[in-house]
């Protein structure tokens, strides 16, 4: 056994036995631990910062897209932001221990679920380093051990918040052993990992469709998985222009490196040529690449100044994580319908419409983890809908889908309360 392998052993052993004294904690305790980790983001910015400038030149030198640069970058904006995320999550109510849906049964059993922490979590993700913040403050909240394996791209960003948040959690209560992370970055770590079902309960992959493909298929324990995230945004025959102009130019241009970020923008044939000089001019001071069908090219093309260039097939369920979007116009809602349903991930898909009754249709039948009607994709974020962070967006069914917070960290067991009852 390799020592890369024999750490993984030792780390997720400790983590097996934090996570039964884990799940016994008091909110209290978890509330005073995440506080404190918070209090240390602040407290340890300088080398949080300095970390990530190390891990930053590294990338550059190597080659790394901007987008993925994007995700590596860690400022004090950003620190400030993990910090409030974490306080958020001290404030959440804590999941572990609900009781609910409780009935009594004609006999007289009382029974109903309770919910309980999954165990222990172990994610393997690249670049972002936000993650190991974000998924090790929602574990501890809702009583799971994790194991946090990040990329070699963000290796020393990653051990520098991992050892805040082990430092802080640790000295306000939390069992030790309950955050873990793998300081080596050998394939071979993560190929053993994936087959440590008698000690890992649940394998979250963050990362490109490359990774997330790797861990689906090599698995042995359940996985949740997001996918890439193509999202579209449709405008309407009767939609609000200038909202459509804002919705639109937020999706794509206010943070274009996300997986939230739109990709495709479909408009009806009846407003094409209107909305699609609208947003051209916004995308033209934005320096937004405009991939056009045939349709939104005739509209578009006589302009100088604009990126505009022809769609090809390739550009259709393509996420660009750039300052790229590509245009088509069709002749109904049915039309666009069926080209989310064809080229759409699952994840993010929006309508601009000041028609009630094709705003629900699009709600009802698009088939994606979050569906919007007259709002930005880019709030599919688990801050933004008021989870603290996420672990996470899953674009799967099974068991949970789009931002995953604290519930989403849980199980539950059946309690049953009898006055001596025997089955007949």
């Amino acid at each position: 056994m390799s020592s890369a392998v024999q750490e993984l052993e030792t780390k997720a052993g400790a983590a097996r036995d934090a996570a039964r004294k884990l799940a016994r904690l008091s909110t209290e305790a978890k509330n005073k631990a995440l506080m404190a980790i918070a209090d240390g983001l602040i407290s340890a910015e300088k080398e949080i910062i300095a970390a990530n400038q190390r891990d930053r030149a590294a990338a550059e030198s190597s080659g790394m897209s901007a987008a993925m640069l994007d995700r590596l970058l860690l400022n004090h904006n950003r620190i400030e932001g993990m910090a409030a995320d974490v306080r958020v999550v001290a404030g959440l109510p804590d999941p572990v221990g609900e009781v609910f849906d409780m009935r009594t049964l004609p006999n007289g059993l009382q029974m109903g679920r309770k919910r309980v922490p999954l165990g222990v979590l172990a994610t393997i993700y690249e670049s972002r380093p936000n993650v190991t913040v974000d998924i090790s403050s929602l574990c501890l909240k809702s009583g799971n051990a994790v194991i946090l394996r990040g990329g070699k791209e963000a290796i020393y960003s990653n051990l520098a918040l991992a050892g805040v948040v082990q430092k802080a959690a640790y000295q306000a209560g939390i069992p030790e052993g309950a955050v873990q992370i793998i300081e080596s970055t050998e394939r071979t770590v993560v190929d053993h990992l994936l087959k440590m079902n008698g000690t890992i309960d649940l394998v979250v992959p963050r990362g490109g469709a490359e990774l997330i493909r790797f861990v689906v298929g090599q698995a042995t324990m359940p996985v949740l998985a997001g996918g890439i995230g193509v999202c579209h945004t449709y405008v309407d025959s009767s939609a609000n222009l200038d909202k459509a102009v804002a919705i639109v130019y937020n999706a794509k241009v206010q943070r274009p490196t996300v997986c939230n970020a739109l990709d495709t923008i479909i408009v009806h044939a009846d407003v094409a040529e209107r909305f699609l000089k609208a947003i051209a001019a916004a995308f033209l001071k934005a320096g937004v690449e405009m991939h056009c069908d045939q349709a939104s090219h005739r509209i578009l093309k006589g302009s100088p100044d604009l990126k505009v260039v022809p769609a090809t097939d390739e550009d259709w369920g393509k996420e660009f994580l750039a300052l790229t979007a590509a245009v088509k116009v069709v002749g109904s809602l049915d039309e666009a319908l069926e080209h989310i349903d064809r080229y759409g991930s699952g994840h993010s898909e929006a309508i601009v419409t000041e028609d009630y009754s094709a705003a629900l249709r699009f709600l009802n039948e698009v088939d994606a983890a979050c569906v919007y009607a007259n709002a930005s994709t880019r709030f599919t974020d688990g801050g933004q809908f008021g989870l603290g962070a996420e672990v996470g967006i899953s674009t799967q069914k099974f068991h949970a889908r789009g931002p995953l917070g604290l519930k989403e960290l849980t199980s539950y067991k059946w309690i049953i309360l009898g006055t001596g009852q025997v089955r007949p």
